[in-house]
């Protein structure tokens, strides 16, 4: 998987298909809100495990019903990159199963 920079622009197009993240700053973020503390604690762990699968890890914040990432790729310089995209696109996959919103 490619560790190449996106433009901006790139990374705004792509988004599209993932309703709910944005670009803000060097980074995608996304914020869910989850049915309970219990819900929001299970998707951490899904995320966790969807990182180490990936080897590309996020920053993750567990809340009393949120989750939030804030992703970017460090070896890209902290860049956006197809990386991010498809985290984004395997966690988005993953948190309707746990209730997300």
């Amino acid at each position: 998987m490619s560790a190449e920079p996106l433009s901006p622009s790139e990374t705004e197009s792509r988004l599209e298909s993932l309703p709910g993240w944005a670009l803000e700053g060097d980074r995608i973020t996304r914020t869910f809100r989850l049915p309970s503390h219990f819900a929001a604690a299970a998707l951490t762990v899904h995320i966790a495990q969807i990182q180490d699968e990936l080897d590309h890890h996020s920053d993750l914040t567990l809340g009393y019903n949120t989750v939030a990432l804030a992703v970017h790729t460090h070896s890209a310089g902290g860049a956006i990159t197809e990386k991010d995209l498809t985290l984004a696109a395997r966690v988005e996959a993953a948190a309707p199963t746990h209730g997300a919103e």
